[in-house]
């Protein structure tokens, strides 16, 4: 969900800045009217319904609308009063005259000195980074004998302006002022719809409950920016088309100090992997084989040799028109009994309903017809 400094309310409202609380209640029934899921049946209709609900549950409280207003003009206490959470700034306050760079700038994504920009969002929401994939394709004697290798690659690191917390000079978050920590806002749709009070993730804390208090300047409150980074990873010898080398804590830097994702190198040999056509050619082969058996258990192998015959043929095609099948070694022979595998299981659920079908339709045509019909 995108947070409040990408939005603005007052346009998504079509009222002007100045707009009265009449004005705003009655652009926003105007426009839900039209937007509501039950009149509208235009496939962004709902979206819609949910951002204009939204610009009216802060612009129709007196106190969010003026928060939005301050934030929004880039002085982040212009206007705040008691409840905001906007601290005070008595002589020698290290942040006093910082409004205008936005360091507590909750809704403001803004550019910054220096050619940097950061997406600043005030949600504190600590999750483990992701892991970082990297396919490294090998030579036949390297991945036999083993081998380091040197990877560059992008990735999440934690800000060290703010040590990975997201905020410069203070530790811990604070509670959404928005929500008041419940994560959700509320509007009142009752006088337009009959609906009572409708639900929705607060935009500012994106539903978590807390924000940074002063989201750091480099990383946007996240804790994190994307840098390039090296590492060296040991292939060990005998390795094979497929393996999986793992080099702990390399990958993505969670957000607020969370914990750090793994860099996850996949090898790969091409000499030992099926081209996409010997692939789904095996895989067509496999899908096959579950009807000889099931048609064989049955005694209905004649009734199920068409639906046997076309996979069959079509796979073998497919896999000699690949080229080169007989010359490649025992690894690649054993990617292909993969793939068989893989269309064996899914054949054998169809090849179960078809052999049954198949078998009582014939019980049916000599019993049950066959009998109705010496009695007629």
């Amino acid at each position: 969900m995108a947070s409040m400094n990408e939005k603005d309310y007052y346009a998504i409202l079509e009222v002007e800045h100045d707009a009265t609380d009449e004005q705003i209640r009655r652009a926003f029934q105007q426009k839900a009217r039209k937007l509501h899921p039950d009149v509208n049946k235009a496939p962004d209709a709902e979206e819609r319904f949910k951002e204009v609900s939204e610009a009216y549950a802060v612009l129709s409280d007196p106190d969010k609308r003026r928060r939005y207003d301050a934030m929004r003009s880039g002085n982040p206490f212009a206007g705040a009063g008691a409840g905001y959470g906007a601290p005070s700034q008595p002589e020698g306050d290290p942040f006093a005259g910082m409004g205008g760079f936005g360091w507590g700038f909750p809704f403001g994504g803004m550019g910054y000195s220096g050619g940097r920009s950061a997406h600043r969002s005030r949600s504190y929401n600590p999750q483990a980074g992701g892991d970082v994939v990297y396919q490294l394709d090998l030579d036949d004697t390297a991945a036999r004998e083993g081998c380091r290798r040197g990877v560059t690659y992008q990735r999440y690191v934690p800000c060290e302006a703010c040590e990975g917390r997201g905020s410069v000079h203070v530790d811990h978050a604070k509670t959404c002022p928005t929500c008041g920590g419940s994560g959700h806002i509320s509007v009142d749709l009752g006088s337009i719809f009959g609906i009572g009070v409708m639900n929705m993730v607060c935009p500012e804390c994106e539903g978590t409950g807390k924000v940074v208090a002063d989201p750091c300047d480099v990383c946007g409150g996240t804790g994190r920016v994307l840098s390039a980074s090296e590492v060296v990873v040991d292939i060990p010898a005998g390795s094979h088309e497929g393996d999986i080398v793992r080099v702990s804590g390399m990958g993505n830097a969670g957000t607020n100090g969370s914990t750090s994702g793994d860099f996850v190198c996949r090898v790969g040999v091409p000499s030992e992997r099926l081209r996409p056509r010997a692939a789904q050619g095996f895989q067509m082969i496999g899908f096959g084989l579950p009807f000889v058996l099931v048609g064989v258990m049955l005694n209905e192998l004649a009734q199920l040799a068409l639906i046997v015959a076309v996979p069959v043929v079509i796979g073998l095609w497919l896999v000699g028109s690949s080229g080169g099948v007989l010359h490649h070694g025992g690894t690649w022979w054993r990617n292909a009994g993969r793939y068989v595998v893989n269309g064996a299981v899914n054949g054998m659920t169809v090849a179960v309903f078809l052999g049954l079908m198949v078998s009582c339709m014939s019980g049916l045509g000599t019993a049950g017809w066959g009998g109705n019909a010496r009695y007629l």
